[in-house]
């Protein structure tokens, strides 16, 4: 329905369509579709696309802020991000703040919810039909997908993300469980900060321990239960949704 008809797309994921703006740039276009497990639990959730284009769009402006470099150029107030174009590292940083999920099953010595100081990185192989396996920096290293120089830069700039949502989160009487970062290199071999940050790659819990994040989703398959609590992340962090159009 929100296909770009006049322009290339060069990507299509489970929750964006990436296009080719020019040489340098790209569209970033978030869907209506929220998955689970590796995609084969699917669901129509109207507004998410919006939802999670806003709430990105905030994160990395209050990043770029701080000083941060994020491929993130400009957003047109809907669904759409405009991004520089780079090359997409194959590996998905996860940062932890609190065990849960696949870290408990993981390592059940850990308690539901124990705080890790310091926070835990993890690094994931991005492949979907791997589900996305846990991998060792020493298997990047020998794989020659980065250098150890490559490997203190993301885990640095990981660190520092992490630092800076967990405070904004905590301002708002929100905790940051764990997130998902993604990075790529832009003309200059530098390392950014690339995808998206929303609800649909951080864990966050609200003061009375509710998540308002796609683990609604992952437990009950509920697409109108995760958009209520999208919609009230959005206020909770001050960014406006009373133009966006939600639920089944």
């Amino acid at each position: 329905m929100y296909r770009r008809k006049s322009m290339e797309m060069l990507y299509e994921g489970k929750s964006k369509r990436i296009y080719v703006k020019n040489s340098d740039t790209l569209l970033m276009e978030f869907k209506d579709e929220v998955t689970a497990m590796d995609g084969t639990v699917k669901a129509v959730a109207k507004g998410k696309g919006i939802i999670n284009a806003r709430i990105s769009a905030y994160l990395f402006e209050f990043l770029e802020e701080a000083g941060m470099r994020t491929h993130y150029i400009d957003y047109d107030g809907m669904r759409t991000l405009t991004v520089k174009r780079l090359s997409i590292i194959p590996i998905e940083v996860i940062v932890r703040n609190y065990s849960y999920g696949s870290l408990l099953k993981r390592m059940p010595l850990y308690k539901p919810l124990q705080k890790l100081d310091p926070p835990l990185v993890e690094l994931h192989f991005k492949d979907d039909s791997l589900h996305d396996p846990l991998i060792l920096v020493e298997d990047v290293l020998n794989a020659g997908l980065l250098t150890k120089n490559d490997m203190q830069t993301i885990a640095n700039i990981s660190l520092e993300v992490n630092k800076l949502l967990k405070d904004l989160f905590l301002s708002k009487n929100l905790t940051l469980i764990d997130m998902k970062l993604e990075f790529g290199r832009d003309r200059n071999g530098d390392i950014v900060l690339a995808d998206e940050i929303s609800g649909d790659t951080f864990r966050v819990l609200d003061e009375n321990g509710e998540h308002l994040d796609k683990e609604i989703f992952r437990k009950s398959k509920d697409a109108n239960l995760m958009m209520k609590a999208y919609v009230n992340l959005c206020k909770r962090l001050g960014v406006g949704v009373d133009d966006v159009h939600v639920y089944g």
